[in-house]
């Protein structure tokens, strides 16, 4: 990213010169980009990580949040924009899977550079319903509940009264983004696409993450790792493994 001035949006793990891809990364919902801090030591040299920072969150938690893809994506677009001068490829987990699709159609429909790769993981295909009820509208006891259920929320936030003061707010957003989505029929992306699921992920299923398949007219990988929604976390040396191998091979074919 020489010569570029990091914005509010894209943020840079490591300055990697002599980088020959940027790896954007999405988080999962009530996630920011924190999540991605240490990613940069287990991919390949030639990898730019730039975790995208969403609103409402870490250091930019007084910012308005975002309850639906669409003005997400659209806002998320022109921060990008000086950023893909060079391949790029999109990751998400779970929400995050979603607006990296988004944002593949959206620079698609602008005529905009292509990813080289689109990468999802922990989220059902687009086109597919969701798996569970939405819980977003929830009264606040029960939408707790259902967090607790989701195994995705630390233990000490859920019992600290004062930080659940400040996350539920985020986290109802974040979960009407995904849960309030409509898909619009379109042609599949061009560009390869792989779909990573947990076997014991009630979020997803094998079937739902293959589903993705439909979504590309490029080539295809499923990929099932350990764990369940969270196994980005639970599996991660095998799941950074995985990502620096594909990332890899992309960066060798693109010379």
């Amino acid at each position: 990213m020489t010569g570029k001035t990091p914005n509010r949006w894209v943020l840079q793990s490591a300055p990697k010169p002599g980088a020959r891809l940027r790896l954007f990364c999405l988080p999962y919902a009530g996630g920011g980009a924190q999540i991605f801090r240490g990613w940069a030591d287990g991919l390949p040299a030639v990898v730019e990580v730039c975790p995208i920072q969403l609103p409402g969150r870490e250091s930019r938690m007084k910012e308005e949040r975002f309850s639906q893809v669409s003005p997400l994506v659209q806002a998320i677009v022109p921060a990008l924009l000086p950023f893909l001068d060079m391949p790029f490829v999109f990751f998400g987990h779970s929400m995050g899977a979603l607006i990296a699709f988004e944002l593949a159609r959206e620079l698609r429909r602008q005529n905009r550079t292509d990813p080289s790769y689109l990468i999802v993981s922990g989220r059902g295909a687009p086109q597919l319903p969701l798996e569970r009820a939405a819980i977003n509208r929830l009264p606040e006891p029960l939408f707790i509940d259902a967090l607790k259920r989701l195994n995705g929320t630390p233990e000490a936030v859920l019992e600290n009264p004062d930080l659940m003061k400040l996350v539920l707010p985020l986290l109802r957003s974040d979960f009407s983004v995904n849960e309030e989505y409509s898909y619009l029929e379109a042609p599949p992306l061009a560009c390869p696409l792989m779909a990573m699921g947990g076997l014991n992920d009630t979020e997803a299923s094998r079937e739902a993450i293959e589903a993705w398949r439909a979504q590309t007219s490029g080539s295809f990988i499923m990929r099932m790792l350990p764990g369940d929604h969270f196994f980005l976390t639970s599996a991660q040396p095998l799941f950074l493994r995985i990502l620096s191998q594909e990332l890899h091979q992309l960066a060798r074919a693109l010379g």
